[in-house]
């Protein structure tokens, strides 16, 4: 029986493997178009949250602007080319996100750091993105354009 899981496992993973790294690409830029789209509309339940963290610049603007820059990460990841810039821009605005632990730490924690609320687990989730992006860097890496001869920096 563990015979068979083995073969069925590992040749799943050998044909996963080809596949894995684009379908992270997928459904990270899903969320970040999907998010941020929510955010230019004004239908985003993190909006509240952007407001309360970023309470020195007015909501009806902010948040909106976030929601494109958002939206334009989700599409820089479908196109290779731009992954190099968008991946960057990517993980700072995950070190972004992690400001609300620190500056409304009572809406991400009912006891600090043991408790997460719902929104503090909205937050922690966000390891995962990172995960994701940096499995993301390490395949389209100077290797990858060298090989596909796809120029990042035309002079």
């Amino acid at each position: 029986m563990i015979q068979i899981f083995n073969t069925l496992y590992f040749k799943f993973s050998s044909t996963i493997e080809k596949h894995s790294v684009t379908l992270m690409r997928i459904s990270l830029s899903i969320v970040y178009i999907w998010f941020g789209g929510l955010k230019i509309f004004g239908m985003s339940p993190a909006g509240e949250l952007v407001e309360k963290t970023v309470y020195w610049f007015r909501s009806e603007i902010f948040v909106p602007i976030l929601g494109i820059c958002e939206v334009i990460i989700g599409l820089g990841l479908l196109v290779k080319r731009f992954i190099p810039i968008t991946i960057v821009l990517l993980l700072l605005h995950m070190i972004v996100t992690f400001f609300p632990v620190f500056i409304v730490q009572t809406a991400c924690f009912d006891s600090f750091p043991y408790r997460p609320t719902l929104v503090g687990q909205y937050i922690i989730k966000n390891l995962v993105l990172i995960s994701g992006a940096l499995v993301i860097a390490g395949k389209y890496d100077e290797k990858y354009y060298d090989k596909k001869n796809i120029i990042l920096n035309p002079e």
